[in-house]
């Protein structure tokens, strides 16, 4: 059994969407790789930062996570479905893999208390049932998951609020929801064989594009109105327009994949992509030494923008390197380790 996937196997519009993604969780991470104690000084947010800070609502917060998480359920359906062409039993080989991330990530907590990677791991499990089920029983749980959701988020925003109805609205419109309807929302798009196949789908995907840009613009507005007035409402606002906004990126980074000329110029961005764990992983590290050599007391808005195109210019330049001499990042190496228990070749013959 060779667990191992060939380059040509791998579908590069999804190396270079995950690097993307990457590049925008570092504008949420960054501030938090410096913990703000009682009484420190507080982050400036005058002038240019508050500026920053708003244009982060609007096009970042929540929304590359949310593609990060899409990736994640299209990798589930990949993973499993070859495993299962190899004869391997899908559900408990990746839920080998999900304890395997579960443990990984929480020894990266104790580096940086932001990692997602075991709160991923966790959420991960739930995906195992859907794994036998037909397209249409995912699209009608995902729609409801995705109403339910959205209800609950306008419920915190206008109902009344008491004991068992802020229970309800909190556990249905709580972000580990919003991760799940992006794993799920990944894990149908691979089923239905969208994936490897972008062109025929062109249509039903350009359909998507056209119709989730109105809620773009939409939310775009909402949010920067809102983080203009301060609005204690701003977070609900921003999580309302998570599922439409993603969706919208996501349709529009695929059909600007499929123009070979762009795709080979963001090739460098793959190649961050094509090893995102052990990426994500060094982020905590590179940007904690930034913050440390630039002798920040404080990271503003703006100093996040230096530090995380800082931070995603040196991944570039080390994953090119990197696969110039080996097929896999050090840490997909470890985790693929943990996986199948076995271990795999990483150097390029």
């Amino acid at each position: 059994m060779n667990p191992s996937v060939t380059q040509k196997e791998r579908i590069i519009s999804l190396d270079i969407i995950r690097g993307l993604a990457l590049f925008g969780i570092l504008f949420i991470n960054v501030g938090a790789y410096q913990l703000l104690m009682e009484g420190a000084p507080m982050p400036d947010m005058s002038g240019i930062n508050g500026v920053i800070d708003s244009l982060i609502d609007i096009f970042i917060e929540k929304k590359f996570f949310s593609i990060f998480s899409f990736l994640f359920g299209v990798g589930f359906y990949i993973f499993a479905s070859r495993a299962e062409a190899r004869g391997d039993r899908p559900r408990w080989r990746f839920a080998r893999r999900l304890f395997a991330l579960f443990v990984i990530g929480i020894i990266h907590i104790f580096i940086f208390w932001g990692s997602i990677l075991s709160i991923y791991a966790v959420i991960g499990f739930l995906l195992l049932p859907f794994y036998s089920a037909k397209v249409s029983t995912i699209s009608k749980w995902l729609f409801t998951i995705i109403t339910l959701h959205i209800l609950a988020l306008l419920g915190q925003m206008y109902m009344p609020s008491n004991a068992v109805s802020s229970a309800i609205f909190g556990f249905l419109g709580n972000d580990a929801v919003a991760i799940f309807i992006m794993f799920l929302s990944g894990f149908l798009v691979a089923k239905a064989d969208w994936i490897g196949h972008i062109g025929a789908h062109s249509q039903k995907i350009k359909w998507l594009l056209y119709s989730t840009f109105p809620f773009f613009i939409g939310f775009s507005l909402w949010i920067w109105f809102a983080s203009q007035a301060d609005d204690q409402q701003l977070q609900s606002i921003i999580g309302l327009g998570v599922v439409p906004t993603t969706y919208f990126y996501l349709s529009g980074l695929f059909i600007l994949l499929e123009h070979k000329t762009i795709a080979k110029l963001l090739q460098p961005i793959g190649r961050v992509g094509q090893m995102a764990f052990t990426n994500y992983l060094a982020q905590s590290f590179i940007g904690t030494a930034i913050i440390s050599f630039m002798g920040l007391e404080v990271v503003s808005p703006s100093d996040i923008v230096v530090i995380a195109s800082i931070t995603f210019i040196i991944q570039i330049i080390f994953s090119v390197i990197w696969f110039k001499f080996f097929t896999i990042g050090p840490f997909e190496k470890l985790w693929r380790y943990m996986t199948y228990g076995k271990k795999v070749v990483s150097k390029q013959s």
